[in-house]
């Protein structure tokens, strides 16, 4: 897996990413825990959602936010590592025009700045929000989430309580037709430590049926579209004069 520098909003970017072939792979940014708490890109479980999606066919990319690793910068408290991530999100993009699917994915503080972007991006069509501060941001601008997503947390979590998961996914506003779900894995902590094989299991199942209803949908829409160009004009019948 190559070394790749992007350029940012404050300086270049370190950053890894893996390119499917299909052109019209789906694609993921995967955003890494709290940089003034160690959080890099290459955060276990960053690490291994990466490759949660890479194994699904996606093209996937995961960055370090500003001041982190070999990224410029100075860590900004969420306003500049948002635009970090658009910018990102914009590569990842530039790469994959004909992409048919776009997905984001945080891990604790990486949450966070993940809803953010998610909801100034409509394109995004899914979420993971693996260990989502709940108790420590504030997450009430998701009014309403546009997008279903996965929230996902241990209930040995002693950063962030599972209770203040499940009123985020309970108090969360949505629009019609979206669904929230929150998943506790048993034993995990804040790290998942021991545990990442079994989140990797819950997350890569969430995505392969969501992906499933996200294509049923597109073909059917599709399906639509031509059939309406087919038919021809309605013509009213009735006496010509």
């Amino acid at each position: 897996m190559p070394e790749l520098i992007i350029s940012g909003p404050d300086g270049r970017l370190e950053a890894r990413y893996h390119h499917e072939t299909a052109i019209d792979s789906p694609i993921a940014l995967i955003l890494h825990p709290h940089p003034q708490f160690g959080g890099t890109m290459n955060n276990q479980i960053v690490y291994h959602l990466y490759y949660t999606f890479v194994e699904r066919g996606f093209s996937v990319l995961r960055f370090n936010f500003r001041g982190v690793g070999r990224s410029q910068g100075y860590f900004d408290n969420g306003p500049g590592e948002l635009a970090d991530a658009a910018s990102a999100l914009d590569w990842l993009q530039l790469q994959n025009p004909n992409s048919r699917s776009c997905w984001i994915a945080g891990v604790s503080f990486g949450t966070w700045i993940a809803m953010q972007l998610l909801m100034r991006r409509p394109e995004i069509a899914g979420f993971i929000c693996v260990a989502p501060p709940a108790n420590l941001y504030d997450y009430t601008f998701l009014a309403p989430c546009p997008t279903s997503g996965l929230l996902i947390n241990g209930d040995k979590d002693r950063v962030v309580p599972s209770n203040s998961v499940a009123e985020l996914a309970a108090k969360t506003k949505i629009q019609k037709g979206i669904k929230i779900e929150h998943t506790i894995v048993a034993g995990a902590n804040h790290f998942f430590q021991d545990k990442i094989e079994e989140l990797t299991q819950i997350v890569g199942a969430y995505v392969d049926r969501r992906m499933g209803e996200i294509d049923k949908a597109r073909k059917e829409k599709n399906s639509r579209t031509k059939g309406a160009v087919g038919r021809p004009p309605h013509r009213s019948e009735g006496p010509q004069g």
